[in-house]
């Protein structure tokens, strides 16, 4: 690991088995997270974005996922057989996590004060008077008006906006180095959106965290990111950076994603949706995951799991090359097994 990396993934994969029935939610995924920069994680629901954090936060229920990777090192700490004790001192302290859905995420039976202050009960052992003072403190910072007035308030008593800043000020509350946002725009308008990811920006350049970004909005990637990865089916199929990945992107899944946005340029023209549908993840196709949907497969897709190839310095793409399509050919010709 580097000195300047923070969170490195490799081969991690999700299932979730029930009966005789395997889902594999996410499929030997890799990749690392930079000290102070925004990798962002781009997908179409159920390609495995929220799961493989929720899988390295602790929070699937094991049976019935069964988790297991090659290596989850966190700031040089071995993450995938950390005893629980041990792990309690790092969730939320060193790692945390911004959930989706903020009325879902926040205890309506607990006010807003208190949820937020319990971070500093358990972690910092702090007495009372300290304790309000950093949770005011807290909620001013992350925007909200009348902090004080609102330490009191329930969930239900707030603003869908509001709520996500609360959820922010609790993950941000021992000031982590590694903050996971899944999808914190979620159900929000527009305005509210754009203050949001301008907090989290704001966050992140003031205290140096590190910051993964859960989204399907590749506008928000586009202002807020360095990095990218584009999952599909539980795999990664277009990682590097910004510039690198939206500017040329190489994989066809990467293509249809962007082509599908509404364009100002293209106004009055109908969209240019994916065909077809995401595979069941029970019953995923043999080969690369999107060859169904791919206007480009061809045997090779259909038999052969593509590997990530570097086609620019840090930009790599899960998609056969000219390279292995000639090997595949020769091998087709001469009856001998196909590598994987």
């Amino acid at each position: 690991m580097n000195e300047d990396t923070v969170l490195e993934i490799k081969d991690l994969t999700v299932e979730f088995r029930s009966g005789n029935e395997c889902v594999k939610a996410v499929n030997g995924i890799s990749y690392c997270v930079k000290a102070g920069e925004t990798f962002a994680i781009v997908g179409e629901s159920g390609s495995g974005k929220t799961v493989s954090t929720m899988a390295l936060m602790r929070l699937l229920p094991v049976p019935p996922a069964v988790i297991k990777a090659s290596q989850i090192t966190f700031k040089g700490q071995d993450l995938l057989n950390m005893p629980r004790n041990d792990w309690r001192h790092v969730s939320g302290n060193k790692i945390s996590m911004v959930f989706q859905d903020a009325l879902a995420a926040l205890n309506p039976v607990y006010s807003v004060g208190w949820q937020i202050s319990e971070m500093f009960r358990i972690h910092r052992r702090l007495d009372r008077a300290e304790i309000e003072r950093r949770t005011v403190d807290l909620l001013s910072k992350v925007g909200i008006p009348e902090p004080r007035q609102r330490l009191h308030e329930y969930p239900h008593q707030l603003s869908g906006g509001m709520r996500q800043r609360a959820m922010i000020a609790m993950a941000i509350a021992l000031k982590p180095d590694l903050l996971i946002a899944d999808e914190p725009t979620t159900a929000l308008d527009v305005t509210i959106q754009a203050q949001i990811m301008g907090l989290l920006k704001d966050l992140r350049d003031e205290t140096g965290m590190s910051l993964i970004l859960i989204t399907h909005d590749l506008g928000v990637v586009a202002e807020t990111a360095d990095r990218v990865a584009i999952m599909y089916a539980g795999r990664i199929m277009e990682t590097g950076s910004i510039r690198d990945v939206l500017n040329t992107p190489t994989h066809p899944y990467t293509l249809g994603l962007l082509n599908s946005r509404p364009q100002a340029h293209r106004r009055g023209e109908p969209l240019q949706p994916i065909c077809g549908s995401p595979p069941n993840l029970a019953h995923i196709p043999s080969g690369c995951a999107f060859f169904p949907r791919c206007q480009h497969a061809d045997a090779l897709c259909r038999e052969m799991t593509p590997t990530g190839v570097e086609v620019s310095p840090g930009h790599f793409v899960a998609c056969h090359s000219i390279k292995t399509r000639t090997q595949f050919a020769a091998a087709k010709q001469n009856s001998s097994p196909v590598p994987v």
